[in-house]
């Protein structure tokens, strides 16, 4: 797998934890837990996210 389709494949999922937790919020039964778990995750996602591509940039 290209690190341009990883990036991308980490993008969509990104962007999937982002409705999650804006679904969650608005949730009537919203778990402040499942919430923090949920932004934590999403965290993870962006640090990697921009730890490829600082690796990629010092490659270059």
């Amino acid at each position: 797998m290209s690190l341009q389709t990883h990036l991308t494949q980490l993008a969509r999922k990104h962007e999937a934890l982002e409705r999650e937790i804006h679904d969650a919020k608005h949730s009537p039964s919203a778990n402040d837990l499942r919430i923090a778990e949920l932004k934590r995750k999403k965290l993870l996602l962006k640090d990697e996210m921009n730890r490829l591509r600082n690796d990629t940039d010092s490659v270059h």
